[in-house]
């Protein structure tokens, strides 16, 4: 029954031959390893949604939701919408408890493409480095959102230098 559900919303969302998951390869030791953590392009989608996933729930989901979440397209409102509903059922399944809501910031930082952020200044200069606002515009919205991320506290930071060197943003 929930394969069978499972596979109804993939075909529903997921169209034939436009797989919508990017992993980055700062990301590589713990997508190859069953997606254990939760990848940028999901945390993406789940601030468009409006749900905040706990890493606790996430763990609970099968190799086929996680995959599922990773590709489904959310980039239009019907999207939003159905991912967000998913999302929810499978909160709902492994915990027992409605998810977490999270207000959806309407003019997030990383879409401010006429200045770089300070929080991401700062993260360069500890590292001596300095990226053009030609670099930071000419990234996708998902390399902008996760180059913030990787510079809020509490957050992995060890992945910030990798990230920055992935997106060609220095030679070092």
């Amino acid at each position: 029954m929930v394969k069978e559900k499972v596979k109804e919303i993939h075909n529903a969302i997921v169209e034939p031959g436009n797989n919508h998951a990017i992993y980055f390869q700062f990301e590589k030791d713990f997508v190859e390893d069953g997606i254990r953590c939760i990848p940028m392009m999901v945390r993406f989608k789940l601030d468009a949604c409006g749900i905040k996933l706990r890493l606790k729930e996430w763990s609970k989901f099968n190799p086929d939701e996680k995959n599922i979440l990773c590709e489904m397209a959310c980039d239009k409102p019907a999207g939003l919408r159905l991912y967000r509903s998913y999302l929810q059922e499978l909160v709902h399944r492994y915990t027992g408890k409605a998810a977490t809501d999270l207000p959806i910031d309407p003019n997030p930082e990383w879409s401010h493409t006429n200045e770089i952020p300070f929080s991401l200044q700062q993260e360069l200069a500890k590292y001596n480095w300095k990226i053009s606002l030609h670099q930071w515009k000419s990234l996708s919205n998902l390399k902008r959102f996760s180059l913030i991320k990787l510079t809020r506290p509490g957050h992995e930071n060890r992945n910030f230098p990798r990230a920055i060197k992935e997106f060609c943003l220095v030679n070092k």
